[in-house]
């Protein structure tokens, strides 16, 4: 049986990457009938299933219009931040590059938000086993790179101030291209079972079709939670942790050296906002981690809404980077006023030339009715036209020609 027709098991719910489970309204269950025929008790029982289902239709469009937010706000910052640093060239430095690397990693992870919305609002997957794999891989490739790109920042900003003589060496643009690659394909590798294993099945009722990732058997599941939750973040937030002990070390140590004072304050403020940006990724990703941990070893625990906001905090993660960058990063928020002024001149000139069009346009028009009203009394006219006394400016206005 393929896996289009096959039924979803239970375990698979509790290791997806993304959560797309199908919740109770996918089910077969008939709307409660509430005519005049039922007695009290079914009508008030009827009236209660209506009125969980009104505050579920809620919730949903809360859901979707946070979705449509969080999609709206990362691929806008996100490419505001590869456009800049691609743009300008004193953004392109090591860690830029690194910065680069990671937004490209979140606007891609942004591309996947329309699917699982429509998923979600659907209680369905309406797309097909060959996009399901494509966006869950797509979702995973990028989970990772995300990840692996704030440990490669980590170790950057471990080298620029606890090894500075190195750094001349290790934090150059074209080093940090070659290791961008190296996430990627590092990321890759870890990410390959997800394509794999991905596709779709039909849920216990028949009625609905679900999007996950279809194992064996249970210990399969059970080992990929663990397996992502190793090398998706425990393993990395540790080693982000170890390069950020290691710093302040260092700046303590060094703190009272001639020259030193400045140099601190330089590299601090760069080291600052990637802290920042791994603090953000900690707050918004640990929630999933959690909830996948929960969901294999208590299933059936957690209901859709849980599901739901640790997958939205996680997707919000890649739609806060931008906005740290503006608020922590003197360069990003002057290259931003750049480009977000040259946007708004660009868009008023465009309104302006379309109201000068508009308004030649208007002005056309009342000249052609002009010309409609006076050359239908000149035709009935007795005298020759070249007599009559407005002919000079009607001429000149185009009316006719003497």
């Amino acid at each position: 049986m393929s896996a289009d027709t096959e039924q979803l098991p239970a375990v698979s719910q509790a290791a997806s990457v993304s959560l797309w489970t199908v919740s109770s309204w996918a089910s077969s269950e008939v709307p409660p009938n509430t005519s005049m025929a039922m007695g009290e008790t079914g009508w008030q029982q009827g009236q209660a299933e209506w009125g969980s289902k009104a505050g579920e239709i809620v919730g949903m469009v809360v859901i979707q219009c946070i979705y449509a937010l969080v999609c709206l706000l990362g691929l806008l910052g996100n490419s505001l931040v590869i456009f800049v640093i691609l743009r300008y060239a004193k953004m392109k430095t090591a860690t830029n590059i690194y910065l680069l690397n990671l937004a490209i990693a979140d606007e891609l992870f942004m591309l996947s938000i329309p699917f699982v919305a429509t998923s979600a609002a659907l209680h369905h997957w309406p797309f097909g086993r060959a996009l399901c794999r494509t966006v869950l891989g797509v979702d995973g490739l990028n989970m990772f790179t995300s990840v692996f790109c704030l440990t490669v920042l980590s170790l950057d900003r471990y080298i620029a101030v606890v090894h500075p003589l190195r750094a001349a060496t290790y934090r150059r643009p074209r080093v940090a291209k070659m290791v961008n690659g190296g996430v990627w394909l590092l990321s890759l590798l870890v990410a390959s079972p997800i394509p794999i294993f991905a596709g779709t099945a039909t849920t216990r009722d028949g009625q609905a079709v679900a999007c996950n990732l279809l194992w064996p058997s249970p210990a399969w599941s059970a080992a990929f939670v663990v397996y992502t939750t190793l090398l998706g973040f425990l393993l990395p937030v540790l080693a982000m942790g170890l390069c950020y002990l290691l710093i302040v070390g260092k700046m303590r140590a060094v703190a009272q050296r001639v020259g030193w004072q400045q140099r601190r304050r330089s590299e601090g403020k760069l080291t600052r906002l990637v802290l920042m940006v791994v603090a953000m990724f900690v707050v918004c990703w640990m929630p999933f981690y959690v909830v996948q941990l929960v969901n294999l070893l208590l299933p059936g625990r957690l209901d859709a809404t849980v599901n739901n906001a640790s997958l939205i905090l996680s997707y919000s993660n890649s739609c806060a980077n931008p906005i740290l960058y503006g608020f922590l990063s003197e360069n990003f928020r002057h290259s931003f006023h750049g480009v977000l002024r040259r946007c708004l001149d660009a868009s008023l000139w465009v309104l302006r030339k379309a109201a000068l069009a508009g308004t030649r346009e208007h002005q056309t028009s009342i000249q052609l009715t002009g010309k409609g009203k006076n050359i239908g009394p000149i035709n009935n006219l007795s005298v020759p036209p070249h007599k009559f006394p407005g002919q000079g400016i009607l001429a000149q206005m185009g009316g006719f020609s003497p």
